[in-house]
C-alpha cells in the first residue's frame, strides 16, 4: 500500500509539469502532418501536353517541365513546398482625450398669486418666503484620457506545403517547424491561402499576401514550464472573487 501511494504521488507531480522530469520535451510526429500526407497523395494527373510520354515533349527546346532551363518552378500543386517569409514590424500609436461640462441654473417664485402667497408668508418660519420658493443649482465636469502603445517585431522564415488546391485555384498552405535547443522547444507554425501569382520566381511568399494568415511562434520546455503559473493557481485565480 505504501509503494502504491508514493507511485501515486510520483505520478501527480509528474502531471503538473509540462515536460517530463530529467528529459527533454518530445518532438512533434511528422508521420501524420497535413504536409506529408499532401506529399504522399497524388494530385491530379498531368495533361497531355506536359506529360513525360508525349512523343513532341523530347523535340522541343523547352517543354515546360520543371526540369527545364524556362520550366516553371513555383509551387503549384499539391505536396509542393514554398518558403514563407515572415517580416513582422508593427507599430501602433492611439490617443484619446476628451473634455465635457454642463453648468445649469432654476430659480421659482411666487410673488403674486390672488394674495395667497401674503397670507402664506405670515404664518411662514421667519426668513421664508414664496416669493423665491425654489431655487435650483447643478454643474457637472468629466475628464478623460486613454493611449494605447504597442511595437512588435518579427523575422522568420520557414517552409510550408500545399496541402489542397482549391476549385477556384488558390493553395491552401500550412508548414510548421520545431528546433529544440537542450531542454527547450521553439516551435513555428503557419497556414493560411496563397494565389499562385503572388508567388515569386524564388518560390516565396510573404506573409501580408497570405489570406487568413495563421502564425503561431512559441515554445515549450522546461523555460516556459517555469514560466507559468500552477495549475493549482489557475483555479484558485479561477474560482477566487478577489
Amino acid at each position: 500500500m505504501k509503494k502504491l501511494i508514493i507511485a501515486a504521488s510520483c505520478a501527480a507531480l509528474c502531471a503538473c509539469s509540462s515536460t517530463p522530469i530529467g528529459k527533454p520535451p518530445e518532438l512533434t510526429s511528422i508521420v501524420a502532418t497535413p504536409d506529408r500526407t499532401a506529399m504522399v497523395t497524388y494530385g491530379l494527373p498531368d495533361t497531355i501536353e506536359t506529360a513525360p510520354n508525349f512523343p513532341g515533349a523530347s523535340a522541343s527546346l523547352w517543354t515546360g517541365d520543371r526540369g527545364s532551363l524556362l520550366g516553371e518552378r513555383r509551387a503549384m500543386q499539391r505536396g509542393d513546398i514554398l518558403t514563407v517569409v515572415i517580416e513582422i514590424d508593427d507599430r501602433a500609436e492611439i490617443s484619446n482625450s476628451t473634455d465635457r461640462s454642463r453648468s445649469a441654473s432654476q430659480q421659482l417664485g411666487v410673488p403674486q398669486l390672488l394674495g395667497l402667497p401674503q397670507r402664506i408668508d405670515a404664518r411662514a418660519p421667519e426668513g421664508a418666503s414664496l416669493g423665491n420658493a425654489v431655487s435650483v443649482n447643478s454643474q457637472s465636469a468629466s475628464n478623460g484620457d486613454g493611449s494605447v502603445r504597442r511595437n512588435e517585431k518579427l523575422t522568420l522564415r520557414v517552409a510550408a506545403t500545399i496541402i489542397d488546391v482549391l476549385p477556384n485555384g488558390v493553395l491552401s498552405v500550412a508548414g510548421q517547424q520545431e528546433v529544440r535547443v537542450n531542454f527547450e522547444v521553439r516551435e513555428l507554425l503557419v497556414s493560411g491561402f496563397v494565389r499562385p501569382a503572388d508567388i515569386t520566381r524564388q518560390n516565396e511568399i510573404t506573409y501580408d499576401k497570405i489570406a487568413s494568415a495563421r502564425i503561431s511562434y512559441g515554445g515549450r520546455g522546461q523555460i516556459t514550464d517555469v514560466q507559468q503559473p500552477r495549475y493549482g493557481q489557475q483555479a484558485l485565480e479561477a474560482v477566487l472573487p478577489f
